[in-house]
This record gives structure tokens, C-alpha cells and sequence, in this order.
């Protein structure tokens, strides 16, 4: 039944994203590694290695996919920015998983937070631009 559940899961997220803006796609991978980071930190206190490795990989893939996204010709001061932070982020989710410490997924997770708050108000007249630039 779960083997079920998480086809079912896949398909849905690959049809959003056949039909998905730049922005949405941003959006979606954003909100991914934020569920991603959750679920490593609850395996974390649940003492489940494994899925904390897991899970927490998978958020890193996620976070250095942004970072790769960034334009930094064309998103100037702000992709510059971004990349700093998006390096930084990854920096703490290796300490976290290395480490076993559940402070530097919570400052990820924040991070994460406020910036896909600032993304989702971007003015939808610019949700279908042809570059990711970021």
C-alpha cells in the first residue's frame, strides 16, 4: 500500500511539473527541501540513521540544485546573496548530518522559509519568464 502511495505521490509532482512556471518549479523545490529537512530532523531524534542520511541528502541535492539555478550575471546583488546563503545552507546540513545536531537544520529550515515567503510574492506577471534567474 505505501509502495502505492508514494507512485501515486511521483506522478502527481512530475504532472506539476510538466505544467509548472520557472517560478512554481522554484517554489516546489523550495517547499521540497523544507519537508525534506523536517523529515531528516525528526529521523534524527528518532535515532533512524539511515532515513536521517536519506532525507537529508535528498535536502542538500535540493539547496545545491538552487544554488545552480542562480543567474549571476543577470540577478546582480540578489543572486550573489543568494548563493552565499545557499553555500552556507549546505555547509550546515553536511554539520548537521555529520554531527548528528538538530540547530543547524532549523537555521536551514528558516532560511529556507523566509526566502521562498519573499519568492511566492513575487507579482505573477513575472511567473513565466523563460530563465530561472534567481
Amino acid at each position: 500500500m505505501r509502495g502505492s502511495l508514494q507512485a501515486y505521490k511521483r506522478v502527481s509532482v512530475d504532472s506539476q511539473l510538466t505544467s509548472a512556471s520557472p517560478h512554481r518549479v522554484i517554489s516546489m523545490l523550495m517547499a521540497g527541501a523544507i519537508e525534506r529537512l523536517i523529515q531528516g530532523k525528526a529521523a534524527m531524534e528518532q535515532g533512524s540513521i539511515a532515513v536521517k542520511g536519506e532525507r537529508l541528502g535528498k535536502a542538500l541535492d535540493i539547496v545545491i540544485s538552487l544554488r545552480s539555478c542562480l543567474s549571476m550575471e543577470d540577478g546582480a546583488d540578489i543572486a550573489s546573496n543568494l548563493d552565499a546563503l545557499y553555500d552556507y545552507m549546505i555547509q550546515q546540513i553536511y554539520k548537521a548530518n555529520q554531527d548528528n545536531l538538530a540547530e543547524p537544520i532549523d537555521d536551514v529550515i528558516e532560511m529556507l522559509r523566509e526566502i521562498k515567503s519573499a519568492w511566492d510574492q513575487i507579482p505573477a506577471e513575472y511567473h513565466n519568464m523563460t530563465q530561472l534567474d534567481v
